[in-house]
Order: C-alpha cells, then structure tokens, then sequence
C-alpha cells in the first residue's frame, strides 16, 4: 500500500475514533443532563433488556447525540480542507525562530504527533469522565460481602398463615411518583398540592412516612428503576445485574427465567387461592416483566400487545409507551368487573406510565394549570387516579378489597428540582398509601423504610400473619419492628446492597441473565 494510500486509511480510521469517543461524550453528558439518581446497573441492565423502551426516549437521545456529532464532524471536515490547503501550497515546512536561530521542521510529522497527542489526551479524559461520571467504578470497584445472604428471610422458611376471610388485593404502581409534589403543609415542596387527590388519599388513610407529616419511603440500590422496583416491593431483594460465571453470553433481549430462587408476593398468593394479574400500557417483554411475573404466582398479563390482539386499540395504535393510562383506567375497570364475579380473591396489580420522564405525557381530556408540562402530566395522573379509586370503591367488591398505591421510584428527571417552590431537594420520598386495611396506625410515622418492606407490609395489610415479621430483606411496617434502614442507615444499607453477593447470584439469580433465549 502506497503512503498516500495508508494516510488516508489512517485518517479515515481516525475519524471514526474521534466519533466513537465523541458519542461516549455525548452520551455521557445527555444521561447526567436528563436522567436523576441513575447507576450505571440500572444503565447496563436497560441496555441488557432494551426491547419495548419508549421511542420517544430513544428518539431524544438519538436527536441530541446526532445533532452535537454532525457539528464536531463538520468542524473536522473544515480542518482536513484548510490542512489540506497547506499542503497544497507546499508549505511543508514550519520555521520557529528563537534567539536569533531559525529552527527548520518538516509539518506533516509534527501535525501527525501532535494530533495524535491530542486525540489520545481527549480519549483517555472523556473515558476518564465516563468512568466516574456513569458511576462505572462503583460497580466495578463494588467489595464482596455476605450482608444480603446474613439478613435475608425466605418466605418459604416461615409460617405465613393467610386469614379467613381473603381480601383481594388492587396495587397500583405510579410511575415516579414521589411525595416532594405534596403541598409544604404536608411535607411536601409546593405551596398547593399538584396531586392533590393522592395527597388526601394519603391524609386520610395509611401513609408511611419518615416525619410527622406525610412522606414515603428512601430510595436505595436495586430499586430505582421500574423492574427494580417492582422486584424488590414483591420479593424482598434488590435487582442486581451480576455477570454469569459461565462462559454464555449476557448480551440477551429475553429470559427463560427470572430470579428463579425469590419466593413473591404473587407466588404466596398463588398459594394461597388468589388469581393475580399484571395490567400496563406498555410492552411486558420490557426488562422481562412478562416472565417474572409470570413465573412467580401466574399471573395473567393485559400488555400493549394483548390490548392489540383483542382488538381493545387498533394494531398500529403507538402513543407514549404503548397507549396512555387514560385507556389503561378504562381497560382496568373492564377487567376488574370480570375478575369480581369469579370465586377466587384475586391481586390486580396495575403499572402506569404518563408521568414517566422526560416530561411525561399530559392526556388532551385534562387541566393543565402548570407552565411546566412535567408538573401537568403528574397532575392530569393524579386527576385520573383519583376518579379510578373513587369507581373502585362504589363497586361491590371494595369492600373486601385492599388498596395499595405507591410510586416505583423517584423521579429520574434532572430539572425536577427546579420546578418545587422550596429548594429543599432532599425532600424526596416514594409515595405510599394503604385503603381499606383492618390494621391499626400505631406504627406509621417517623419510620425509615424502602421498597423492600412493601412486601411483608402488604400481605400484612391483607391480613396474612408472618412469622418473625420479615420476609425478603424486608420488614412489616405495621408490626413497628426495625427496619434495615432504620438499623444501619440508608447509606450503610445502600453501600452493603451494591456489596457483590455469591448467595444473591448463586441462590436468588441463578441463572437469570445468561439463560436468556
């Protein structure tokens, strides 16, 4: 190969470096700019089970990174066409005089190391900053320790005795809900509600909060994303995404199994006569959904494609994350009427998506009094559950129904924040609330709990009796004994759940993540 040949291969391969470090850089900034509280776990496993993600996500990060790549690009462009130029006019030589001598250098060898240099520089500090700004060395840098496998309670290895007269079971996740959108007289951080139906429901019925007012519970590692959340308030664990000590590949888009050693709250009911199911307006496949909760406790899964093949939206309807919870409300009420006239108590498990970030969507039948449309999107959510639980309670099973209504995670909106009238950040809790439960409130405030404790305390809303009050890793709220976090403190807790575990990999994941199909 000639040397004019090989300097343009060389540059062409250059090019495509400064891309791909370019892209990392982009990426990097558009995830610390957008997305809140997210750890680079939660990061590698959305990119493990990407598929059913928003196109709007994507199609925003897409847009940002393309934009910012074709004006670094056609700077380069402008910069080959001047060096070019120079060499054209043979200007191949570069004088440098210094006290009264004239230094004589050759310019292609010097531009060659010195843009060599420059680009080596800035891929190792853009790496640098990637590393330590996506929080990749925590995960890597993570010690091993046996704290989950020291304070772990399987619920097959207790008594959970259910009660003679089954109630059945709504539990409603709110995508980000949190309690910073109460008004300030309630522990929140605005001066009027901006859910103001779900800051009442709080009020009068069972909230558990951290203070004397309203609140919620602490966010920790494992559960700050949807399927986190949904794994660690059903079975007690955070989800962890572990490498396989196997040879098999991680790079998987499905399951055969998922966290095949936890024992849920959906298989507990299982168990016990109940007939769960799972309704979102969203792909289940996302994050592998459809085979968790399918394999612990069967349940029946009304997904965006099932909507679809019953004819419920047209088959090429797509709106947010499949359709809005507009519809997910109506197709609730559906369904519920059906399951009701069964013989079975059963667990109706919801998932809603119109607060999800960034911005949410805000459906045309609601008031948006906000100039932010992320405050609008939460208020029209919460104006649409409200009605949801005031149907719920005209109809004739509510009451032997039990309520619950949380938040999966926070917010993972960056600018939230600037949105709350009161600059108090670190007022920031996952919402909580329990209906129509018979247990008393002797133990509900100035608690610190998580997502963890929201199993054992829901099956104690229902009325099951646990031995010992633990399950998973969590703790029944209603029994008032420690929590986790009240006995080590959310940081220590927080530190010890990114511990590397051989008894979460070996006994809860197993297999999980490599036997992907």
């Amino acid at each position: 190969m000639s040397k004019r040949k090989l300097r343009k291969v060389s540059n062409i391969f250059l090019i495509l470096f400064i891309n791909v470090i370019f892209i990392l850089l982009f990426l990097t900034i558009y995830e610390s700019q957008e997305f809140s509280g997210v750890s680079f776990e939660q990061l590698l496993f959305t990119l493990v089970t990407s598929e059913g993600t928003s196109t709007s996500v994507i199609v925003d990060g897409f847009i940002y990174v393309v934009l910012r790549l074709f004006l670094v690009d056609l700077i380069l462009f402008i910069m080959f066409l001047v060096y070019k130029n120079i060499l054209n006019n043979k200007a191949t030589y570069i004088n440098i005089g210094l006290k009264n001598k004239n230094f004589k250098f050759r310019l292609f060898p010097i531009h060659f190391i010195i843009k060599f240099i420059f680009v080596l520089f800035f891929a190792l500090s853009v790496v640098n900053y990637a590393y330590y700004k996506l929080g990749i060395d925590d995960y890597l840098n993570a010690k091993t320790s046996n704290f989950i496998r020291d304070n772990y309670v399987d619920a097959r290895s207790v008594s959970i005795e259910a009660p003679s007269e089954k109630k059945n079971l709504i539990y409603i996740y709110v995508e980000s809900l949190e309690t910073s959108l109460f008004s300030n007289s309630n522990g929140g951080n605005f001066k009027s509600s901006v859910i103001p139906n779900l800051e009442d429901l709080a009020s009068n019925n069972i909230n558990f909060s951290a203070s004397n007012k309203l609140g919620g519970a602490n966010l920790i590692d494992g559960a700050g994303w949807t399927m986190g959340a949904l794994v660690s308030s059903t079975s007690g664990v955070p989800l962890k995404l572990t490498v396989s000590s196997n040879n098999e590949s991680n790079d998987c888009r499905g399951y055969n199994t998922f966290l095949p050693g936890v024992y849920s709250i959906g298989d507990v009911l299982k168990d016990n006569g109940y007939s769960n199911y799972f309704m979102l307006g969203s792909d289940a496949a996302f994050a592998g959904r459809d085979v968790y909760f399918s394999e612990h406790g069967d349940y029946q899964i009304y997904d965006y494609n099932y909507a679809k093949n019953e004819g419920w939206i047209s088959a090429g309807y797509s709106v947010w994350w499949g359709y809005e919870d507009a519809k997910l409300y109506n197709f609730a009420k559906k369904q519920l009427k059906e399951i009701a006239d069964e013989d079975e108590p059963f667990n109706f498990t919801m998932l809603t998506a119109d607060t999800h970030f960034t911005d949410g969507y805000v459906d045309e039948s609601c008031d948006t009094p906000y100039n932010e449309h992320y405050l609008n999107s939460y208020h029209c959510s919460d104006s649409m559950l409200g009605d949801f639980v005031k149907w719920i309670q005209k109809q004739d099973f509510y009451d032997d129904t039990v309520i619950v209504i949380t938040g999966d995670h926070l917010s993972m909106q960056s600018n939230i924040t600037d949105m709350f009238d009161y600059d108090n950040e670190d007022n920031r809790y996952v919402y909580n609330v329990y209906l129509n439960t018979d247990k008393d409130t002797d133990n509900v405030k100035n608690r610190e709990f998580n997502a963890l404790d929201f199993y054992p305390t829901t099956l104690s809303a229902l009325g099951f009796e646990i031995e010992g009050d633990r399950l998973g890793l969590g703790t029944d709220l209603f029994s008032g004994k420690e929590t986790l976090t009240e006995k080590y403190g959310i940081k220590e807790l927080d530190d010890r759940l990114r511990d590397k575990s051989s008894f979460y990999n070996d006994v809860l994941l197993q297999d999980t993540f490599s036997s992907c199909n």
